[in-house]
């Protein structure tokens, strides 16, 4: 649905994304995970078509470069880190602005698109708030209603920066239960998340960022090892299995015995 070939991004002179290629395929979720500074937000950025970079990135064969804003927004959703609402649009009408690439000159509302959007408050948990000026809510609410934004647009492929970043337990569940209902129903997902366990339990690849690079991929046993979390992110973690997949807990720095 989306691939990169050599994808490599400069900012300010400086390289924060080098030679990364990737393909996310229909049905899945792929996880992103790095150490701050590792380049995952401007790996979503790029591939959102949102920043200038060199390689090549292909939406459902399409070359990105050749696609208008509007065809990309019905191609791409970008769910980005920063969790900013400046209007005090109630909670409804803020999901709405997901539909906007689909609608005509009009903007008037479709059957289709409310359903959509009610879909996609139920699956973010934020029915209830629909009424309510989203300026008014708490961050991790802003979190869910931005998420379900993102969400309503239906695009093929979704890219969601730290989706679960700030969200108590429960709704960090919501939120990632939320994402594999889409990938079931056939999207393309890409998911940056610093929570080791969420990642290894929730996602089908891993892409493992240091530097601007991919230090490893494949699936959540086979990069989420001792070895690797040493090398990436100078931890040691406790790591356990249950009927739900790897659990992971770090303990300690790498450069310290484990425990309290």
């Amino acid at each position: 649905m989306i691939e990169a070939q050599d994808l490599s991004v400069d900012l300010s002179g400086r390289r924060v994304v080098s030679g990364v290629g990737l393909k996310l395929e229909p049905g899945t979720i792929t996880g992103v995970l790095g150490p701050n500074g590792a380049g995952k937000s401007t790996l979503m950025r790029a591939l959102a078509g949102q920043l200038a970079s060199s390689g090549h990135i292909t939406v459902d064969g399409r070359d990105i470069a050749q696609l208008s804003y509007a065809e990309r927004a019905r191609l791409i959703a970008h769910l980005p880190q920063a969790r900013i609402i400046s209007w005090p649009l109630t909670v409804r009408d803020l999901v709405g602005l997901g539909r906007m690439p689909w609608q005509g000159m009009s903007r008037a509302f479709s059957d289709r698109d409310r359903a959509l959007c009610a879909e996609a408050m139920a699956m973010m948990d934020v029915t209830d708030l629909a009424g309510r000026p989203a300026t008014e809510l708490s961050g991790g609410e802003q979190a869910r209603v931005l998420a379900a934004r993102a969400i309503a647009q239906d695009t093929p492929v979704l890219l969601a920066d730290e989706p679960a970043s700030g969200l108590d337990p429960a709704h960090q569940m919501t939120m990632m239960a939320g994402l594999r209902k889409l990938a079931v129903k056939g999207r393309a997902l890409l998911v940056s998340l610093h929570d080791l366990t969420l990642a290894a339990r929730w996602c089908d690849r891993i892409l493992l960022m240091k530097e601007g690079r991919l230090a490893a991929e494949g699936t959540p046993a086979d990069v989420l090892t001792q070895e690797r979390l040493g090398e990436v992110f100078g931890i040691v973690a406790h790591i356990d299995h249950d009927a739900g997949g790897m659990i992971l807990a770090p303990v300690a720095l790498a450069d310290r015995e484990a425990g309290p």
